[in-house]
Order: C-alpha cells, then structure tokens, then sequence
C-alpha cells in the first residue's frame, strides 16, 4: 500500500507540475523596454524637433535677409539712376542770351538757381563754364563776349554761395555752335552758357 500511495503522490506532483508548466507557458509575458531606452528616444524625438524647428527659422531669416538685400539693390540702383537723371539735367540745360549781351535773363537766374542747389547738393562736384556765341561778330569779339557770359553765370552762382574755387569759366566764342543754320533761331540756341561736370 505504500507503494501505491508513492505512486499516487508521484502521479499527483507529475500532474500538478504539468499543469504549473503549461499555465506558465500560456501566459503572455508583455515586457516594458527598460526606462533608459524610453527616455533616449524621447529626446531625439524633442531634439529632431527641436533642429528642424530651427531649420525652418534659419531658412526664414535668409531669406528675410535677400529680401531686404535685394530691396537695398533696388533702392541704390533707384538712388544711382535719380543721380543720374539730376546730372544729365544739370549738364544739358544751358542758360541763354540776348543777341550781344551777357545780361542775365530771369530765365536764366532761375535755371541757376536750381543749378546751384544741385551743385551744393554734391560738394565734391566742380563745374566749367562755358560761353558760346552765334557767328556773327569777329572771332576777338565773340571770345571775349562768350567770357563775360561765362563769367556772368559764376558771379550768379557765387552770389548764391557758391564757392568760387569749384567753379571754371573758358569761352568757345563761335566755335562750337549747336545749331548751324543762320538764322535767329539758330543764333538764338548757340547765344549760351553751357555747364559741365569735371
């Protein structure tokens, strides 16, 4: 009987340690990554956030920046082609003359004056002055009338402060006419002060 009750006990440890075995084997065993593991992918998740964030913000800054290098372009091209056009007009608006007189006419003071803005709006600018005269006369005469022209725009413009020192006079007398034809109106164009920039 012994024997028999061994051979129980046995049975019932062998059937009790299977049925321990296979409901531990069909438990489903769900393990956690371990913390560190957690962590470090949280931060390189925060830290790739984080650099395309500053991407994004550095792209925008470049290209704020050739926005407004490309403003400043255009605003000295701008500044360039005013200065520009104010030079061109400077040099091409001659002041003009009665037949034999270097008087000036209130024509004549009045493109000065706007002359003389422009001049002291560009201080290191010097300025020649010359005056031409139509052919009729000697050549000695219209020299020497062509220098009082001359002359009388720089007293002009000195009178409007001005310094003398920037300011040129020669005569062209009848040498260099604008007009060829020989009639008034013709006279009339090449009876001239003419400016010119140095």
């Amino acid at each position: 009987m012994k024997k028999r009750l061994l051979m129980n006990l046995t049975a019932a440890l062998m059937v009790s340690g299977l049925v321990f075995t296979v409901s531990c084997a069909k438990k489903t065993v769900v393990s956690e990554p371990p913390t560190g593991v957690t962590v470090d992918q949280s931060a390189e998740d925060a830290a790739a956030a984080r650099a395309q964030e500053l991407a994004k913000q550095r792209a925008m800054e470049e290209a704020q920046l050739k926005a407004d290098a490309l403003k400043e372009a255009q605003l000295k091209d701008a500044e360039f082609a005013r200065k520009a056009a104010a030079e061109r007009r400077f040099q091409s608006q001659d002041i003009h003359f009665g037949y034999d007189s270097s008087e000036l006419t209130p024509m004549s003071k009045t493109l000065l004056k706007e002359k003389a803005l422009w001049i002291e709006a560009n201080p290191m600018v010097k300025v020649s002055i010359e005056g031409h005269c139509d052919d009729r006369g000697t050549t000695e005469y219209n020299i020497a009338l062509g220098e009082r022209r001359a002359l009388s725009a720089k007293k002009f413009l000195v009178n409007l402060g001005i310094s003398e020192s920037r300011l040129t006079t020669i005569s062209f007398g009848e040498e260099r006419p604008l007009d060829l034809a020989g009639n008034d109106a013709a006279w009339a164009k090449n009876r001239r002060a003419h400016f010119v920039i140095k």
